[in-house]
């Protein structure tokens, strides 16, 4: 045995104190496990299918057989899917409640009304709308203008909700109950009352008097408040719907500034003050074109940007000749990611009864739902869930098209193909879904993905063109083969 020298002392103490200190000498490397991929081979699957000229509406339509495919070559037309990349969570997808609806509804049969609440509010037999909308008084789509308070009022002392107690408060209460008792609802004025106004009118434009901003605000207190009080609980409220258009209906103009400065001095700190902070508080609610604009001077101050939700938008904005413009969406979610986006209204104009098959309606839908959720969109509502055979009632001659016509005098109810496009979403994306990477290497195919908090993933793929389109939905390594038929929209469910 060697005899230990003052070196090797040395060295046996710097060895104890190392062992003794909490920062070790050597940190152990850690262990790295592989990253699982979606394997979907052997998933059980289903496809379901709207198509043009043929009987195919939300049809079960197939299922998909998943086998290797490591690398596609370029001549493979491929929908490629990414569960591991994931995105913004999902809200759902509704439609507004308006006066039209609820007028048009109360003239319907019951066995029309019933069918009505299954189609949109049942999952199994209907298509599982998840939100919905309705005005603060009156808008364009209702039979005539009326405000909750009597003329020159501005303490709210006559405020009451008589006038939706005949039509639109029962369809409510009903929609809630087929909606299986939880239906999440958003709030927007269309104008202030009159005598708020500086032109003296609730149509035609004009600006909310400076002097009224906190009556204004307390009214959207008060309407709020006694809706919940009646049994509709209040999701959100957008700030003014619309508020750069000039309309011969209902409507009220702000600048970015008037609108930042309005929810920052007065409707922000209101619903704080009066015990309503968590209602989710919806700027612009307009057009695409505008959007980043209208969001960045709201957004980009710090004392507005607090009260604020999300930027609502709509997509009306090919009335100035214009494509659709998503690309001005995705840029909002780029700049302002925690910010939440949802289109809050849509609907194709200038209703006519021999465009009620017109295929175009639908496609519009689903142009529109697959890019605003690629732009990042959380929610999409549609306007009108029911007009009559006319496309009202509207009292300034704005008629429209909804997915479902009630003929009120045959008490029929009319289904355009918009209804089944919004269904091959809203039936089969749930809330709490997450978006995942989803993208084709074709322009005639479009499509969108989600995975369901059940692990379930879904991907919608539409074909816009006159072609048959085979192609393969490619996911981590493993194909299976499929068919867009022409001018199609479906819907594959991988669970």
């Amino acid at each position: 045995m060697k005899p230990i020298t003052k070196f090797s002392l040395f060295a046996l103490s710097l060895i104890c104190a190392a062992a003794s200190s909490s920062t070790p000498v050597l940190a152990q490397k850690k262990k790295v496990l592989p990253v699982k991929s979606y394997d979907a081979q052997n998933r059980p699957s289903k496809i379901y299918t709207t198509a043009e000229k043929s009987d195919l509406r939300l049809s079960e339509s197939g299922s998909l057989v998943f086998k290797p495919l490591k690398q596609p070559v370029e001549t493979q037309i491929c929908i490629f899917v990414d569960p591991d990349k994931k995105f913004q969570s999902f809200l759902g997808i509704g439609g507004a409640i308006t006066d039209a609806t609820a007028e048009t509804f109360a003239k319907l049969p019951k066995e029309s009304q019933q069918q009505f609440l299954r189609a949109y509010y049942d999952r199994d037999k209907g298509i599982g709308y998840t939100l919905a909308r309705t005005t603060i008084h009156s808008s364009d789509f209702s039979s005539g203008s009326y405000t909750y308070v009597k003329d020159n009022d501005p303490a709210l002392k006559t405020f009451n909700v008589a006038h939706d107690e005949q039509y639109r408060i029962p369809l409510i209460k009903q929609a809630i109950q087929a909606a299986g008792g939880k239906l999440p609802m958003f709030v927007s004025p269309w104008s202030p009352p009159a005598f708020m106004k500086t032109n003296d009118d609730m149509l035609h434009g004009g600006k909310l008097r400076p002097e009224f901003r906190q009556a204004w605000a307390d009214y959207y207190v008060k309407f709020i408040k006694t809706y919940e009080k009646m049994g509709m609980p209040i999701w959100g409220l957008s700030v003014q719907n619309e508020p750069m258009a000039t309309q011969k209906w209902e409507s009220c103009i702000y600048t970015a500034e008037e609108e930042r400065d309005f929810v920052k001095q007065y409707l922000g700190p209101t619903l704080h003050k009066q015990g309503l902070a968590d209602k989710k508080l919806i700027t612009w609610d307009h057009n695409r074109d505008l959007i980043y604009q209208r969001a960045s001077i709201m957004l980009n101050d710090p004392e507005a940007a607090k009260y604020v939700w999300g930027v609502g938008f709509h997509w009306y904005e090919t009335w100035t000749g214009s494509a659709q413009q998503f690309e001005n969406v995705r840029m909002v979610h780029e700049a302002y990611p925690k910010v939440n986006l949802m289109l809050t209204e849509a609907c194709v104009e200038k209703f006519d009864m021999d465009r009620i098959n017109d295929w175009a309606l639908g496609e519009r839908y689903g142009l529109s739902l697959i890019n605003d959720f690629n732009s990042g969109a959380t929610a999409w509502t549609d306007w009108n869930m029911l007009l009559d055979e006319n496309g009202g009632p509207n009292h300034v001659g704005n008629f429209c098209f909804s997915p479902i016509h009630g003929d009120t005098k045959t008490g029929r109810l009319i289904y355009t193909n918009s209804y089944y496009y919004l269904g091959q979403f809203s039936k089969f994306i749930r809330p709490g879904a997450k978006r995942i990477a989803a993208v084709s290497n074709r322009d005639k195919l479009i499509t969108t993905a989600f995975q369901n908090t059940n692990g379930q993933v879904v991907v919608v793929v539409m074909n816009k063109s006159n072609d048959k389109v085979s192609h393969f939905v490619w996911i981590a390594g493993k194909a299976a083969e499929a068919t867009a038929l022409p001018h199609s929209i479906s819907t594959y469910v991988i669970n």
